[in-house]
């Protein structure tokens, strides 16, 4: 199973934008999907996940009230929406699945992305 990022680019600080995911073939509706983001030099860090059935988000604190995650009924397709972007936000995103709920980067994934860079210029 290969998960398909995209939305990744170049953006300014304060601007917007949204990233996507979904995997390549059907992996069944019972896997929390999330972002997992690792600037240059540093370590991988928790953005964002949703649980299997939608119910419930979860926030890494230095995207909270700025990301918001999302899932399409029914469907493994995840969107991250980015709002008031920051020079710091600037990561390769990987998308991730994972049989229990996400919260941390050191979490046991089932699969993983190639990850797709984003940029923000200040």
């Amino acid at each position: 199973v290969q998960l398909i990022e995209s939305g990744g680019g170049l953006v300014q600080a304060g601007g917007s934008l949204t990233l996507s995911c979904e995997p390549s073939r059907d992996i069944g509706m019972t896997f929390a999907m999330g972002w997992i983001r690792q600037a240059t030099g540093k370590e991988r860090e928790f953005v964002a996940s949703i649980t299997w059935n939608g119910a419930g988000t979860y926030y890494g604190d230095s995207v909270k009230g700025r990301f918001t995650v999302s899932r399409e009924n029914g469907k493994n397709k995840m969107t991250l929406q980015m709002y008031k972007v920051r020079p710091e936000d600037t990561a390769l995103y990987y998308c991730v699945v994972a049989p229990g709920e996400i919260t941390s980067a050191d979490d046991n994934m089932s699969y993983w992305g190639k990850g797709t860079l984003v940029t923000v210029s200040s």
